[in-house]
């Protein structure tokens, strides 16, 4: 098949989802081609069966805001005539559904059908698409995609509630390549980020409100000082300066590393020993698969689809959003514990290898030739 996948280019879970799911598909003899502003973080273009298209918005004093959509739409004419591509996938319904739909209808005046597959990611719909302003756009473009699809159970309930939605939602989980973590590092240079008897506890995200970063500093604060800990903090955004600055009130800021954004995910959670996720909202919690399939446990909430990926008891605890007691408790429990540690981390692993990439890939696949039966 042919496959034209829309995603953000951004180290978010929807884009790093959308990327390797398409050199999945590469890998498997499928022709796919990524349309969107800039070249995805982590697209490899080396296998000759991916191919990136950009979207350039030109600049028109006569907006206030550039039209994205408009030359998303455009692009996508553009590029499902000149390769022939079978099958449309956006990830989010805007503005990426929306501007897939009118795609569709420009293709279909020349006589042309594509059928569109929509993954909701969980911004699209418990954020951005539940704002009175959008809300109608997002309930048009979901009810007006071929398939949808939706990343966790919790997710699709909470689109269901939230709109008038009259299309079926499958749910297909994210996933990761469990086979591409298999062969461990011979050397994670540990000793570089912390001593022998420290633990190292790790956050991932784009330091977002919504992730309670100041949650991980005081979860840290209470490890700290019934072992030796130190803190690994990955990646950009609004609460990065208010961490550091709570870091240095509470006297912890020796041991606590601010990495900013990285390429190097696998390696920082190779010398891993806890992962911290205490987010307001997750729609899947990626960042928590990463980390187990790194063999790292999970202290996280409760909240979204974390449930659906972090098993309580297994791969780690979940703890009502905002109760830092009980993660700080929980987080310690697994810590000091060498043998209780261990057992944690193959529990992580073992519960990843339900989303390995072999597992998911084939239902997407059955999903486009689900949609190219129909249209």
């Amino acid at each position: 098949m042919k496959i034209a996948i829309v995603c953000y280019p951004t180290f978010g879970g929807s884009g790093v989802v959308a990327t390797e799911l398409g050199s999945a598909l590469a890998k498997l003899n499928h022709e796919v081609h990524f349309i969107t502003y800039k070249q995805p973080v982590r697209l490899d273009l080396l296998n000759p069966n991916l191919h990136f298209h950009e979207v350039h918005v030109p600049e028109y004093p006569l907006f206030h805001y550039q039209p994205y959509e408009l030359a998303l739409s455009s692009k996508l004419v553009d590029t499902i005539k000149k390769y022939e591509i079978d099958v449309l996938h956006v990830h989010y319904a805007i503005p990426h559904a929306y501007a897939g739909y009118m795609a569709k209808k420009m293709l279909e005046e020349e006589g042309i059908f594509v059928p569109m597959v929509t993954t909701l990611h969980g911004t699209d719909i418990t954020l951005v698409g539940n704002h009175p302003f959008y809300k109608p756009a997002v309930t048009f473009s979901i009810n007006n995609s071929d398939i949808v699809t939706s990343v966790s159970q919790s997710l699709k309930d909470d689109t269901l509630r939230l709109f008038d939605i009259k299309k079926e939602i499958k749910v297909v989980p994210n996933f990761i390549d469990v086979g591409h973590r298999k062969t461990s590092f011979t050397d994670c240079q540990r000793e570089l980020m912390a001593l022998p008897e420290e633990r190292i506890i790790t956050h991932i995200s784009n330091f977002r409100p919504v992730k309670r970063i100041t949650d991980i500093i005081d979860i840290f604060y209470n490890i700290q000082k019934k072992m030796p800990a130190k803190l690994l903090m990955v990646g950009e955004g609004p609460e990065r300066k208010p961490a550091e600055e709570k870091c240095k009130e509470l006297g912890i800021k020796e041991k606590v590393i601010f990495f900013g954004n990285s390429n190097e995910i696998d390696k920082i959670l190779c010398f891993s020993d806890l992962f911290l996720l205490p987010s307001e909202r997750e729609s899947f919690g990626l960042a928590a698969l990463e980390a187990m399939v790194n063999r790292v446990p999970v202290i996280s909430s409760d909240a979204g689809g974390i449930p659906e990926v972090n098993q309580h008891g297994v791969s780690g605890y979940l703890s009502k959003v905002g109760d830092v007691k009980s993660m700080s408790e929980n987080a310690i429990k697994i810590l000091e514990d060498p043998s209780r540690l261990e057992m944690f981390k193959e529990n992580a692993f073992k519960e990843a290898e339900r989303f390995d990439v072999n597992e998911i890939v084939p239902k997407y696949i059955a999903l486009y030739e689900g949609a190219l039966a129909i249209s």
